[in-house]
């Protein structure tokens, strides 16, 4: 009998990593004023927050790249483009939301200002003048950000779960607007391919 209790209790997975809740509810007491930075948050705090005011920044300066190309796009495919880029410029705006919200309930202050915007953003706020310029720059973008985004996760690892679920959230949707982007490009290379051959 003793046998089979010491088997199934070898079965059981461990708990000796977990703390006793007694504990856990007497650490939530303390520091109460940190909200939802408790006393098991082991990240850089400071590393982090700068990290994603970088993202915020990032994401704003793609806000109002797509949103120019998106009143300003001329030509044969250009409407249809012109809905991509409205779309991507309020995901993008939402992923903004996200960071601003993260970095309070981290304990900082999401940085809206316009001065050093462009500086803090890791893309850059190119206009570009034809429709193929605007695509190709928005990939340009949407290309630094998925990798300086790979970064931060693999940065923030499992010292800062939340904001790396965060950044990797943001991440998918990133790469989803470089493929999406990267089809446009070859339309646009292949509608100019015809309208030039139509000419010879």
């Amino acid at each position: 009998m003793n046998q089979q209790a010491d088997r199934d209790q070898s079965k059981s997975p461990s708990t000796s990593h977990l703390s006793d809740i007694s504990a856990i509810r007497e650490r939530a007491r303390q520091h109460i004023s940190d909200g939802a930075v408790t006393p098991s948050y082991n990240g850089n705090k400071e590393v982090i927050l700068k990290l994603l005011n970088e993202a915020l920044a990032t994401e704003l300066v793609c806000v109002l790249r797509y949103r120019r190309h998106y009143y300003m796009a001329e030509g044969v495919l250009a409407e249809g483009v012109k809905k991509e880029f409205l779309e991507h410029s309020n995901e993008e705006q939402e992923h903004a939301d996200l960071i601003a919200e993260r970095i309070v309930q981290l304990g900082g202050a999401p940085n809206f200002d316009p001065n050093g915007l462009s500086t803090r953003s890791h893309a850059e706020y190119a206009e570009g003048h034809s429709l193929e310029e605007m695509i190709t720059e928005d990939l340009v973008a949407e290309r630094v950000a998925i990798e300086s985004y790979r970064e931060m996760v693999e940065y923030m690892g499992s010292h800062d779960p939340s904001s790396r679920r965060l950044l990797e959230r943001i991440l998918a949707v990133e790469e989803e607007h470089a493929e999406e982007l990267s089809s446009m490009l070859k339309g646009v290379h292949a509608l100019s391919k015809s309208q030039a051959g139509t000419i010879r």
